[in-house]
């Protein structure tokens, strides 16, 4: 393994030795629940090898507080980037995302495939390839621009052995099995041409053992000039032994000791990049550079807090936004985490923290907790909401950043690392019409998991990536119904799509929001509850103009008069249903949206 430097020891030494994050260090001695028991075990033994001891005061530091990202306290507002500003890209406000797995969504016939693949309707598997691409997303645009969609998020899709392709194996090239560069090319034409903006997925903590110069490291050991681009141990370092890439399982289970590099959760398939090193951060940078010039809008960032490096961060927001100045830049922390977002890394995060409340709310008390005991962030984060509790935890939530950053926060109840929603609400359709509800109108971008909108169900990874289906009229065709519904008011009526949010009203299984952009306001209201539920609502403000409740499909909507002098609305509201009610405005707000 990496030999520590000279004197006293410290907890970067172990993380280098044990290729992971200082904070995953961090956590083995302060933490151990938020690990793998395997992962906390193994860096265990790395420090106690390497004769590494926990300073007492920072143990005690770091059960109060954790190193960097905090699920529990909110911390200071953030003060702004390095001129104290925090710019986020407008056309974000505006956005709703689709989230799509290249290989599960939809295949062309004009891209011949080399081989038999997994047949696409079959439950998909860890290793099976179903044969999606992306000429066939590029043939979906009119569906997902009459949906309401504006942008997608594409997982991996550079050249990858892996049908994810989150291991990377050149990231100058777009994989062969989804057209190649040219297909990315008419991609983004088409995307365009819609007015959708695309960003992709960049993989830069770690690479695939396809990658060159690990294979290069591989074939010619300390004479391989890449040999400084991957954490060696001092093994391979003194020359006494080669990488073991591809080891035996049934023998030594000493993870990166038995690979001789370190890798990411100990994988052997995932060579950790040393980004310290300055070809290694070119090369990196480089490829950001090279895919905003291609055309693409932005970039969602995997696992950034492994690579423990802020200046590496800074540097690669720096070079993004001058090549591209609206370009999004969002990272994947499942936490909150607001020194990321102080205007020099992120716009940015995936908003789990947001969708676990949404969750938890929406169930109305009835999680399928074996799901969600099964993956381990969920098991920690999604629990049962009331009214008042998910008010709460709004309230929490939306104070915690800078409202630029709150404006464009990924908001997502689903994704290829998690169960769909349709699972975790153990398939309760009206539990998740509720969900949905929340997600597409509440401040920042909602991100639509492909196939949530026809009620794809699926456990956790590889159940959560299954094949999205070909006959148009499959799937949950009320549920999309709904969702589209939705997404015409959210592109309808700037108060629900920007600004500001508050709770107004709550009962024990409901909540009231209030939404105002400007002088637009629009009141959300939701009960999770099986049984009929009264709320009273005090409008804030008066007077008000004439409200209306919106037709969402499968719902009865009442009528509303004018609000009564005294500002006070008693709506009763059926057990899971919703309400979504607009301040008619004097003039209309037009939707800036995609229509194929």
């Amino acid at each position: 393994m990496v030999q520590p430097g000279r004197g006293r020891l410290t907890i970067s030494d172990v993380a280098r030795a044990a290729g992971v994050s200082k904070t995953a260090v961090s956590f083995a001695f302060n933490r151990p629940e938020r690990l793998a028991p395997a992962t906390a075990e193994r860096i265990h033994a790395v420090a106690a090898e390497l004769g590494y001891r926990p300073d007492p005061a920072a143990r005690l530091l770091g059960r109060r507080r954790s190193s960097g990202v905090s699920s529990t306290h909110p911390a200071p507002r953030p003060t702004g980037g390095a001129d104290g500003s925090v710019d986020t890209p407008d056309w974000v406000r505006d956005a709703v995302f689709y989230e799509i797995f290249p290989d599960r969504f939809a295949a062309s016939e004009r891209i011949a495939k080399p081989g038999p693949l997994e047949p696409w309707d079959d439950p998909p598997t860890v290793h099976g390839f179903k044969g999606g691409d992306l000429l066939g997303i590029a043939e979906r645009l009119p569906d997902l621009a009459e949906l309401g969609i504006t942008a997608l998020y594409l997982t991996p899709i550079f050249t990858s052995a892996a049908n994810h392709r989150y291991h990377t194996d050149d990231y100058r090239s777009v994989d062969p099995l989804l057209g190649g560069d040219g297909a990315l090319r008419e991609l983004l034409d088409e995307a365009h041409g819609r007015g959708m903006r695309v960003i992709l997925d960049g993989v830069f903590n770690h690479c695939g053992r396809g990658f060159r110069p690990f294979h290069h490291v591989v074939e010619n050991g300390l004479a391989s000039p890449y040999r400084d681009w991957f954490h060696l141990d001092s093994h391979v370092l003194a020359g006494e032994r080669q990488l073991d890439p591809y080891p035996d399982r049934g023998t030594d289970p000493g993870g990166d000791r038995r690979l001789g590099y370190a890798a990411w959760w100990g994988l052997p398939a995932l060579p950790k990049l040393a980004v310290e090193t300055a070809a290694v951060r070119e090369h990196l940078l480089a490829t950001a550079e090279h895919w905003l010039r291609f055309g693409t809008d932005g970039w969602r960032l995997d696992v950034p807090a492994e690579i423990d490096d802020a200046a590496f961060w800074r540097e690669f927001r720096r070079r993004c936004r001058a090549v591209r100045s609206d370009a999004y830049l969002v990272g994947e922390i499942w936490d909150e985490a607001p020194d990321w977002l102080r205007g020099d890394r992120f716009d940015a995060l995936m908003n789990y923290p947001l969708g676990a409340a949404i969750l938890g709310f929406a169930a109305g008390g009835r999680l399928d907790r074996e799901v969600v005991d099964a993956h381990d962030t969920y098991r920690r984060t999604v629990h049962d909401l009331d009214g008042p509790g998910f008010a709460a935890r709004l309230e929490h939530l939306m104070g915690l950043y800078d409202p630029a950053v709150t404006a464009v926060q990924l908001n997502l109840i689903g994704s290829h690392d998690a169960p769909r929603v349709d699972t975790v609400l153990g398939g309760d359709g009206p539990a998740v019409r509720l969900a949905m509800l929340l997600q597409l109108t509440l401040p920042g971008a909602p991100c639509i998991y492909y196939g949530d909108e026809v009620g794809l169900a699926g456990g956790n990874d590889p159940a959560c990536r299954g094949s999205f289906p070909t006959d148009p009229g499959a799937g949950d065709r009320a549920l999309r119904s709904f969702v589209r519904a939705l997404l015409d008011a959210r592109h309808g009526h700037i108060a629900l799509r920007r600004g500001t949010v508050r709770a107004i009203a709550t009962t024990r299984s409901a909540v009231a929001l209030l939404r105002e952009a400007g002088d637009e306001r629009a009141i959300l209201v939701v009960n999770a509850g099986r049984h009929a539920e009264t709320i009273e609502i005090a409008l804030p403000r008066l007077p008000w103009r004439h409200l209306r409740v919106l037709d969402l499909p499968g719902w009865r909507s009442p009528r509303l008069d004018v609000p009564p002098a005294s500002g006070r609305l008693a709506l009763t509201l059926p057990g899971q249903t919703g309400l979504v009610v607009v301040e008619e405005a004097a003039r209309s707000d037009p939707a800036n949206r995609a229509r194929g």
